[in-house]
């Protein structure tokens, strides 16, 4: 399998992480002193808790995709790791941020880290369990689950307008989406998701029984690779 990396995007978005986590403590910080020493101007604090908590959860965002060790692109990597040259993973350098290209198709992957027992019921995405611990952590260690379906439709979409730019409409193949559960600690209960959902260790078998069952013609699998950034 070929992979292609924007490492410049990922050195870049690090440092902006790095930046924004460092900045958000220190506006905390000052915030603190200044509820201490000035009451009268507790706006000022107020002022800076907001601010800072903005700053911090910006670079939670960034440091999350981009500055933990093993990132997000390394995980799907190794998710994938086996297929054969046929395939071609792309990480950062395309609207859809991880997309792989090969037999199975054209496929968005979507990696969530978050852990906990995931639900998908009545249209409605939910992360249960983990009590003090896990409410601790979505409020200032990680992003909460959202709505990834929404996420991937928008991805799929951005991929879709990219490559319609590049080749004709008939060369361009249903585009999958699917979510990737990187955390071990993640329990998926999500039989009715519009969209698959798979933790890691399970992509690779996915993608096979796809290319398998759905095989994409080897000529459209190259035409699309060529239009992709290499």
């Amino acid at each position: 399998m070929k992979i292609v990396m924007n490492e410049t995007t990922v050195r870049r978005n690090a440092r902006i992480g790095q930046i924004m986590g460092l900045a958000g403590l220190l506006v905390l910080a000052g915030g603190m002193v200044v509820s201490f020493k000035m009451p009268e101007k507790i706006w000022i604090a107020w002022l800076a808790l907001l601010l800072g908590f903005t700053l911090a959860q910006i670079g939670i965002y960034y440091g999350n995709r981009w500055g933990r060790k093993p990132r997000m692109d390394e995980m799907l990597s190794q998710a994938l790791k086996g297929l054969d040259g046929r395939y071609a993973l792309y990480h950062y350098n395309n609207p859809a941020a991880h997309l792989l290209v090969g037999p199975a198709g054209v496929w968005v992957l979507v990696p969530q880290y978050q852990r906990g027992i995931i639900t998908y019921e009545k249209g409605r995405w939910r992360q249960k369990g983990g009590g003090f611990g896990l409410a601790y952590m979505k409020v200032f260690a990680q992003e909460g689950l959202g709505n990834p379906d929404i996420e991937a439709a928008a991805r799929v979409d951005g991929i879709k307008r990219y490559l319609e730019k590049k080749m004709s409409a008939e060369q361009i193949p249903t585009i999958h989406a699917v979510l990737v559960f990187t955390n071990d600690q993640a329990v998926l209960q999500v039989e009715d998701s519009p969209i698959p959902a798979v933790p890691a260790k399970k992509l690779k078998e996915l993608i096979r029984k796809t290319a398998k069952n759905e095989p994409l013609a080897l000529l459209k699998v190259e035409a699309i690779q060529e239009a992709l950034p290499q």
